[in-house]
């Protein structure tokens, strides 16, 4: 059988059994004693045979994958590590099931809806995830309408007939901020995500209550779409404020690893001069000089829980949604005592 894949015929054949004998055992189907699935399986194995997914969404009308709809720029996919280890941890799942992940990114929303569209009416996938919710987001009803299992990842509005995947990010800014403070820093400011997102929003709103509970003046805050590019630009703009922040904090690691660029391109010491944070806590914000303070949130495991969830969800028509540990503040070297001169920060801009 050198350069043919075994068949359930060579398997038959080998066992000396029927194919439908085989099918019975393979599928853990009643009808075979313990004696003989067990005997057919190690023949099965010893000859390389695996099942055939084509064959086996016939025999059972599911797919045997997942989907992912990511409605973002491709520059901004291709540059935060948040995504790939995200989908790392859905694959290290789904290895193991003998399923595989459908991803499709597209730019706007009408593309995301005819991406969920065809998913469902093809039959291409069991089920989705669902990132970057939104305020009203029309993604769920939609999704109820084609029948097509999902879970969110966030935290949906309460109302959303789906399980999620949740974790609490408010704590981690309040702590990056009190942080901050506790340095010395009054003139804080934020680089926000985009405000659309929820999770963008929310990080915004936890900026500022944690400005008003430190008894800071309102912090500057330039809203982006989350790309590094963005947060390059956002940091020039806020460096050439009229009285420039001593410390920023982003809203994920890779603007505030292009911050850190541009502080450093204009002569600012960091974190004499200028304090950085970042949020998502990758892998590439130890590597960084000087590596980056950071809130973690370990996007692997987000991956696998989710994978989890959908997997139960499409099996049993149910699944509880997950409250994930809460991201924390992780210290490092990007973060120090505010500027002994209130004006050092604008002096080297």
């Amino acid at each position: 059988m050198a350069g043919r894949k075994p068949t359930i015929t060579d398997v038959a054949r080998t066992a000396g059994v029927s194919k439908g004998l085989v099918s019975f055992a393979l599928n853990d189907k009643p009808g075979v004693s313990p004696e003989t699935r067990k005997r057919i399986l190690e023949i099965a194995g010893d000859l390389g045979w695996r099942p055939s997914l084509s064959a086996r969404s016939l025999s059972t009308s599911t797919s045997y994958a997942l989907g992912l709809v990511i409605r973002r720029k491709a520059e901004v996919i291709s540059a935060d590590p948040f995504f790939p280890a995200f989908i790392a941890g859905v694959e290290s799942v789904l290895t193991e099931e003998g399923r595989a992940l459908v991803l499709s990114v597209v730019p706007d929303a009408a593309a995301e809806l005819r991406s969920y569209r065809t998913l469902a009416g093809d039959s291409r996938v069991d089920g989705v995830f669902l990132t970057d919710l939104r305020t009203d987001d029309e993604r769920f009803v939609l999704l109820a309408e084609l029948g097509l299992p999902a879970v969110a990842l966030g935290r949906p509005d309460p109302a959303v007939p789906f399980p999620s995947v949740q974790l609490d990010d408010t704590r981690g800014i309040a702590a990056a901020v009190a942080h901050l403070a506790g340095l010395g820093h009054s003139r804080i400011a934020h680089v926000a995500g985009d405000p659309r997102m929820m999770h963008g929003g929310r990080r915004r709103s936890s900026f500022d209550d944690a400005i008003r509970e430190a008894g800071l003046e309102p912090g500057l805050v330039v809203e982006t779409d989350f790309s590094a590019s963005s947060g390059a630009d956002a940091t020039r703009q806020l460096l050439d404020a009229h009285r420039p922040p001593t410390a920023i904090v982003y809203a994920n690691d890779p603007m505030a690893i292009a911050g850190l660029g541009v502080a450093q391109q204009r002569g600012l010491r960091v974190p004499g001069d200028l304090s950085i944070t970042g949020f998502d806590g990758t892998d590439i914000s130890g590597y960084v000089y000087p590596a980056l303070t950071t809130i973690t949130s370990d996007p692997v495991e987000w991956g696998r829980v989710a994978a989890r969830t959908l997997l139960e969800l499409v099996a049993s028509g149910s699944a509880d949604s997950v409250e994930l540990p809460p991201a924390s503040l992780l210290i490092r070297a990007s973060t120090g005592p505010a500027p002994s001169h209130s004006g050092s920060t604008a002096a080297h801009s």
